[in-house]
């Protein structure tokens, strides 16, 4: 493959101590033979391990690598969004830490990237994950779809290849919920999308379960979407509709049988549905309130503890 401009490889690391050594030789064995000079940048999202230990030490031993040790674990989007942000080359690929996502793959996203396109995707034609989790991948995928209206969209992920300069379209953002996916759409929408392999990942497990991927999936609709509210909106609208058909129901037994509706169940049943959707859209006016209230606190996105380079050595923050 012919060599193109220069990358950066930003890969948030989350209790991958026993993974980072193979990834960083391999990561770097793809890049000398596909760019003209890359920077591997590793942030440090609060792991229980030893990771920040075995990232200082690769980098005191491998040229092109940085790495950021966040003060505490602040979620893979965080992460990558400072990594993002650092970065120095033109060329940003984000990716997993757990070599599920194999560093030869990277000349594919670069070449497509090559053909015009700002963002590419690498999707794994046949995933290995279980039941649940599958579920929930494509719970929010389809979430992604609805949210950002970009062909091709429900094939996104970790694995992405984009252009730096995209970020100058959420330079700004102060969210504490982060969807890098979500903000590369605020600033293009040339989108392409490769087929890559997927291995297994190396050791240890994964840092998803069910309830985190639900938990990033409401976090997408309500942090990024005014869904929910038209959503709730409707309902009201067509309960209301219901609530009028039931009144000219109640009067018109009336007219022809000359007394009113029979049964509390009938009156209890009624004033149960219309309480639960009162409720129902209140809850949901109430989280996006607390979202916004959360934002207004001003709470960081990220915060960091300290930064290393193979040129520096370890300066606190």
């Amino acid at each position: 493959m012919k060599k193109i401009r220069n990358c950066s490889v930003v890969i948030p690391v989350y209790n991958s101590a026993q993974i980072l050594p193979e990834l960083i030789e391999r990561l770097q064995k793809s890049l000398a033979g596909s760019v003209r000079q890359y920077e591997i940048i590793l942030v440090n999202d609060g792991s229980r391990d030893q990771s920040w230990e075995v990232i200082e030490e690769l980098c005191g031993r491998h040229p092109g690598l940085r790495g950021i040790d966040l003060l505490r674990n602040y979620g893979q989007g965080n992460a990558l969004l400072r990594g993002i942000i650092a970065a120095r080359h033109e060329i940003i690929v984000t990716m997993d830490d757990d070599l599920q996502h194999p560093p030869e793959e990277i000349p594919k996203l670069l070449a497509e990237l090559e053909r015009g396109y700002d963002v590419v995707y690498g999707y794994a034609e046949v995933e290995g994950h279980d039941v649940k989790r599958t579920f929930a991948s494509r719970l929010i995928k389809k979430l992604m779809r609805l949210i950002v209206s970009t062909p091709g969209i429900e094939r996104s992920g970790p694995f992405r290849a984009f252009r730096t300069h995209l970020r100058d379209g959420f330079a700004d953002f102060r969210n504490p919920y982060v969807s890098i996916d979500v903000l590369l759409s605020w600033s293009t929408t040339r989108y392409s999308h490769v087929p890559v392999r997927h291995d297994r990942r190396k050791s240890g497990k994964s840092n998803y379960n069910l309830r985190k991927l639900i938990t990033h999936a409401l976090n997408l609709l309500l942090g990024f979407s005014t869904l929910p509210l038209r959503l709730a909106s409707l309902l009201g609208f067509f309960l209301t509709l219901f609530g009028m058909g039931v009144l000219l129901y109640v009067i018109g037994y009336m007219l022809f049988h000359g007394s009113p509706v029979q049964g509390f169940t009938f009156l209890a049943s009624l004033i149960s549905i219309f309480s639960g959707v009162q409720l129902f859209a209140l809850g949901i006016i109430g989280e996006y309130l607390a979202r916004m209230y959360i934002q207004l606190m001003q709470r960081p996105v990220y915060a960091v503890r300290a930064e290393v380079n193979s040129a520096s050595k370890t300066s606190k923050q």
